[in-house]
């Protein structure tokens, strides 16, 4: 269920049993939770949620307020003996595994600021134990972007502290966060009400969360690389049994099982709200299906768990209970899956399916752990329909439609000017159809972005949809783009330089991979009228790559480039700088000046080159032409 005027039927709001669950074995919290970096910017504010602790208000779906009340509780909390986890503290859950001599940190929450009140909060009520490893779930940046702040590069450099991640990691890591990051972030602005105020008429949580922190981000790349399920590692003397759960929740994903304390940490797989076969932010599609089937193997192996934790929400407790959750999400997105693909099979587009399958059946459609606060049915089984079929839905008529402003240009023209459709859509408006009300005044305002009447509207019919929402993340969808019709230059952030991410994340990066990185920026059009071919001398590692733009492609070579080609400059420099001019903390020309890079050759090749990155755009238009 989307959309509703009071609760839904067949929920039952009586039932306190994740009320209780959630503040169980509260150690201690935050008063106030306000975290701040070093020069004292807020990065995470916990407490602006203390408005949820009120009944629901008419512009909040109660469903999503139920959510939302529950993810609001903050504080270290004790799962059983010797096992804590971290949670309102950032949008993910950090878990604390005390060994022998120290702890273990499992998805070391979005920053590192977060990352180390976490382990300050830990430390006040457990001891200054150091963090003897770090694992990493999975390949979303939420559960490794603060690893700086529990460990650091020297530590783990020394062996004082291993890194584990699933098998690959980085390569997930880098394409999620680097090659599609851009586009990424300004959808995700959206997704996750970024811009919006917290509170009724504002961002409420999405489901999953009730925000992202907005400090430091970092990566340390791993040391310990799991590579097959049943693989077991022993910790700072503790056990750890892992699952390798790739094509899940994320391209690389894995669970964890602690047998000699009957705790399955479950990583993101399995949370107390339907999850995203294809998240609104954008993202590889997911495959529904071995989902479903890593949650039965999931079973299997650890079906004598008496816990179960995971890198988001609160724990469940009791084996009955954990089978219970495991199954009713194992059943959802097997659901979800095979029934589109029985509709698809039928001939429905996945519009069509989507408008068919709009709740899960019986007892799966009461149960509180797969309702639609993240993902929803809607939008993902129009998803599986995408993972089989593609974009294209077998019409001619949809085969090569003309773009956005253009088609907007002809229906506005077509439906009598933008007079009559803003008199059509008021009508529909007042009747209530405001799906429909949104599409046409979609084209009015891509086809005159000055028409302030039509945005007005639009805007209004985007608030309304907005409150009605039990989807979090649909919520802060229309409720931001109602924000930037009314006001776009003020919403939309701005990033001023070239930049495809923080310096700790590029040197992360392999130099393939950022040379791959680079590839993505290059103008193809402008580039195809040069040739170039320009080596890099790495100093601090003797390792040598040559770059070949031709055709309008960048191919990084490592070594000489073929046929005994000559470069036409050769660039020596040490590979952090490279990492600041791809980060945007430097250029080509002032890593020059400052002797950082020298060159023999012609300088004009590499100002060229320069030339011909692009910009990515941090805060190009969504819902304006």
């Amino acid at each position: 269920m989307n959309t509703a005027d009071g609760p839904p039927p067949g929920l039952d709001f009586d039932d306190r049993t994740d009320f209780a669950d959630a503040p169980r074995g509260l150690v201690d919290r935050f008063e106030p939770c306000v975290i701040r970096n070093s020069r004292g910017r807020v990065v995470w504010d916990n407490d602006r949620w203390d408005v949820m602790r009120r009944d629901c208000p008419d512009t909040v779906h109660p469903s999503l307020w139920r959510i939302g009340q529950l993810n609001s509780q903050q504080g270290l909390f004790e799962v059983v003996p010797g096992i804590y986890q971290a949670r309102g503290l950032d949008g993910s859950n950090m878990t604390l595994v005390e060994g022998d001599t120290g702890v273990v940190a499992i998805d070391p929450l979005c920053s590192k600021e977060t990352a180390a009140a976490a382990m300050e909060l830990y430390r006040r009520n457990r001891g200054d134990r150091p963090v003897r490893a770090v694992i990493y779930t999975h390949s979303h940046g939420d559960h490794f972007g603060g690893v700086h702040g529990v460990t650091s590069s020297e530590a783990v450099g020394a062996g004082e502290c291993a890194i584990v991640a699933p098998e690959g990691f980085m390569e997930h890591a880098v394409s999620e966060n680097v090659f599609a990051g851009p586009a990424m972030r300004r959808r995700a602005s959206y997704m996750y009400g970024a811009t919006l105020p917290a509170g009724p008429e504002g961002m409420v949580g999405f489901g999953l969360a009730q925000g992202m922190s907005q400090g430091s981000f970092g990566l340390i790349p791993p040391t310990v690389t799991v590579e097959a399920t049943g693989q077991e590692l022993n910790l700072d003397g503790v056990r750890f049994v892992f699952q390798l759960a790739p094509d899940t929740e994320a391209p690389s994903e894995m669970n964890l099982a602690l047998p000699d304390r009957a705790v399955l940490l479950i990583a993101e797989n399995v949370t107390h709200t339907l999850h995203n076969v294809l998240t609104l932010r954008g993202a590889l599609v997911r495959d529904a299906h071995a989902w479903a089937s890593s949650i039965t193997e999931s079973l299997q192996l650890f079906g004598d768990a008496e816990v179960l934790i995971g890198s988001h929400h609160w724990p469940t407790w009791g084996r009955e209970n954990v089978w219970r959750m495991l199954t009713e999400q194992r059943d959802a997105y097997a659901y979800l899956h095979d029934q589109t693909v029985r509709l698809m099979n039928r001939g429905l587009t996945g519009a069509e399916i989507a408008e068919e399958l709009t709740e899960f059946p019986g007892e799966l459609g009461r149960a509180w752990s797969v309702r639609g606060y993240y993902g929803s049915l809607s939008h993902n089984v129009k998803a599986v329909y995408q993972r089989y079929m593609g974009w294209f839905d077998g019409n001619p008529a949809h085969l090569w439609q003309h773009p956005p402003v253009e088609q907007a240009r002809r229906y506005v023209a077509f439906m009598g000017g933008a007079d009559a459709v803003l008199a059509k859509a008021r009508s529909s408006y007042e009747e209530g159809d405001l799906r429909w009300v949104a599409e046409v005044l979609n084209h009015v305002v891509f086809a005159d972005p000055a028409n302030t009447e039509a945005r007005e509207l639009l805007a209004t019919t985007y608030e309304r949809l907005g409150y009605a929402q039990e989807n979090g993340t649909w919520r802060n969808f229309y409720l931001t783009g109602a924000r930037e019709l009314r006001a776009p230059d003020e919403q939309r952030p701005v990033r001023p330089g070239f930049s495809l991410g923080s310096v700790d994340m590029i040197a992360a990066l392999t130099t393939l991979q950022v040379f791959q990185s680079l590839a993505v920026c290059v103008d193809g059009p402008r580039a195809a009228a040069h040739r170039l071919l320009i080596r890099w001398e790495f100093t601090d590692s003797d390792d040598v790559w040559t770059l070949l733009l031709g055709n309008g492609v960048l191919t990084p070579l490592h070594g000489d480039a073929p046929g005994g080609e000559k470069p036409q400059a050769t660039l020596r420099l040490e590979r952090g700088a490279l990492d600041r001019i791809v980060a945007g903390r430097s250029s080509f020309t002032d890593a020059r000046a400052a002797g950082a890079i020298e060159l023999d050759g012609d300088a004009d090749a590499l100002a060229v080159f320069e030339s011909l990155l692009e910009q990515p755009s941090a805060a190009f238009p969504i819902v304006l032409p």
